[in-house]
């Protein structure tokens, strides 16, 4: 038995040798057309680009299929399942609606009022909703409110994000 295993193992390394010295060392190029100068080629094109930027003449970003950066992550998260927008200030983001005022009623709660990326403006009690979150506070006095946006991050404990607007007084407006 012992023979015949060393048998078969003379057999396997002839084969090894005599696959290995019937290739080539070093494979020759023949044609101009070959793979290999077209890939130096390409090197010595990717080298020229990455000088150019170096030196600012050009700048070239390449996503790859990667998502863009500077959108944010929770705008794209809501917006995925809700569809169309709809027409005025339902259809609007929290982000598009710029706080101006705030109103104190004595009758129905305090009311909000916001200039929309239409500008047009548009009141707001708490309990409206515009695209992405719904108005849960208005605070006359502080010139604040605050919506609530429904986020699905499962990096968060909650599933919302409360977005606070403020008031801008006119003397930091004429500041800048």
């Amino acid at each position: 038995m012992i023979r015949w295993r060393a048998g078969w193992f003379v057999v396997a390394a002839a084969l090894i040798l005599l696959t290995a010295a019937s290739a080539p060392a070093f494979p020759q190029e023949t044609s101009s057309d070959s793979p290999g100068i077209q890939g130096n080629e390409a090197v010595e094109n990717i080298l020229r680009q990455q000088e150019e930027l170096l030196r600012g003449k050009r700048f070239s970003y390449d996503p790859a299929g990667r998502r863009d950066p500077f959108r944010s992550l929770y705008e794209r998260i809501n917006l995925k399942n809700m569809g169309p927008r709809p027409k005025g200030i339902e259809g609007m983001l929290v982000t598009e609606i710029d706080l101006v005022g705030t109103i104190r009623d004595i009758t129905g709660g305090d009311v909000a009022f916001f200039m929309g990326s239409d500008n047009k403006g548009y009141f707001l009690r708490v309990g409206d909703e515009v695209y992405d979150a719904s108005l849960i506070s208005v605070d006359t006095g502080a010139g604040t409110v605050t919506f609530r946006q429904q986020v699905d991050d499962p990096r968060l404990i909650k599933p919302y994000r409360d977005v606070v607007k403020r008031l801008v007084p006119l003397e930091e407006m004429a500041n800048e």
